[in-house]
């Protein structure tokens, strides 16, 4: 079961709300609403579930909605239509005062500008939320000390925050969300106004904290390649309408539209792309105790290869066999292919990237075996070629002849 659910979420500015959404279902354009009614469609219907624990990243340009929809999700900004569920409880019907338990318990805020009390230090600002609850002064301040370590200001809790840096500053607004203990933790552009390198090192430590956290975060950057390194999905939106949801993985590999595809095309793909998305699932293999070398012959003559994986006949992976190695023992007598295999192969795991699968082509130049991590089994291979086009960004239909070497000495 999703920890939230969005339904049909609509949100319309403007005075003919009502008119406006009748034009919205009727299937008007966002053009055609704005010219007819002076209405602004801020979000469009937007339907989606975030489960349990999930990294999920609302990503556009500016304008594209997903503030406004990030602040729809706690009710900052009332939506027009459609429903916020969280574990059951729909959010978009509750009173004012049932919605601000929500609001102080289940969910907390970390905005792009830290919203800090410069005349209150460190650990007065963090036990702020916990001071409205009314929480014994001793428990609040034991509270924000422990996720003032969390975050990494261990040292700071008496300082004024108006003399911390704009990274620690972050953290401490970082640390006065989790001192509530939220369910869900909403963060809008939280990194955008910091330095780069300051950025990187709050994305590090903010993937750090989730391992250990386990927290439902729902987060807003108009940044891709923030987005894929933080996000375990992706939702991206454009004129208010999610057009793409999935995983980094599955954006950078197949996005739904050309405006997408113009979002993805300069990612360094490397470090994101899996062996599981990249491998060949049923490769012709020589089966240890049952081919033999004439019968693994044979399968080289068909296939037209010159190399086998190994596999025993519970498909374990034993390394690979090559066909002069099998002439060889062949004319030696041999007819078991055991003498042929060569086992000092490295092998790869399906969330392996391709990043991490390089140095096996720099080695060897074959293909590269995917195993499953727990017991061994040969779950597939990745060809080299794969490999070098997703290293190079270099199209199927180039990839011909003298270019394989070409790309093959790039990389080596």
């Amino acid at each position: 079961m999703s920890k939230l659910k969005i339904e049909d979420l609509t949100l319309i500015f403007g005075k003919e709300k009502e008119e406006a959404l009748s034009l919205l279902k009727e299937g008007k354009s966002k053009a055609e609403i704005l010219e007819q009614t002076g209405c602004t469609i801020a979000v469009k219907e937007a339907n989606f579930e975030i489960e349990k624990g999930e990294f999920f990243v609302i990503m556009g340009l500016s304008g594209s909605g997903k503030s406004s929809l990030l602040r729809c999700l706690n009710r900052l900004i009332e939506p027009t239509s459609g429903k916020v569920v969280l574990d059951q409880l729909n959010i978009t019907s509750l009173t004012d005062k049932e919605l601000q338990e929500v609001r102080r318990k289940e969910m907390a805020m970390v905005f792009q500008k830290f919203g800090l009390l410069p005349h209150r230090s460190v650990v007065e600002n963090v036990a702020f939320g916990l001071e409205l609850q009314q929480v014994p002064e001793a428990e609040r301040e034991e509270k924000a000390k422990t996720v003032i370590e969390l975050v990494g200001l261990k040292g700071y809790e008496n300082q004024p925050t108006e003399a911390l840096s704009g990274g620690m500053q972050q953290r401490v607004g970082l640390a006065r969300a989790l001192a509530n203990e939220p369910e869900i933790l909403l963060m809008d552009e939280a990194f955008s106004a910091l330095d780069p390198l300051i950025r990187t090192q709050m994305q590090e430590e903010l993937i750090d904290l989730q391992k250990t956290m386990h927290k439902t975060i729902v987060f807003i950057t108009h940044d891709l390649d923030e987005a894929i390194r933080l996000g375990d999905r992706i939702a991206i939106m454009k004129d208010g309408e999610i057009i793409q949801i999935g995983t980094p993985e599955e954006i950078l590999t197949n996005p739904a539209t050309d405006y997408v595809s113009s979002f993805v095309e300069k990612v360094d793909r490397k470090s994101i792309i899996t062996a599981a998305s990249l491998m060949f699932e049923k490769p012709t293999v020589a089966i240890a105790g049952k081919d033999g070398v004439e019968g693994s012959l044979r399968k080289m003559r068909v296939s037209g290869l010159t190399t086998l994986p190994a596999v025993s006949v519970d498909k374990e992976f034993l390394g690979f066999v090559y066909l002069r190695d099998l002439l060889e023992i062949k004319s030696k007598g041999h007819h078991v292919i055991a003498k042929a295999i060569r086992s000092d192969i490295p092998v790869a795991y399906p969330e392996t990237t391709v990043e991490q699968m390089l140095p096996f082509i720099a080695e060897n130049g074959r293909a590269v075996p995917i195993v499953d991590r727990d017991n061994n089994k040969l779950l597939g291979i990745v060809a080299q070629t794969s490999l070098l086009i997703e290293t190079t960004g270099t199209s199927w239909e180039n990839v011909t002849g003298n270019a394989i070497d070409h790309l093959q000495n790039e990389i080596i």
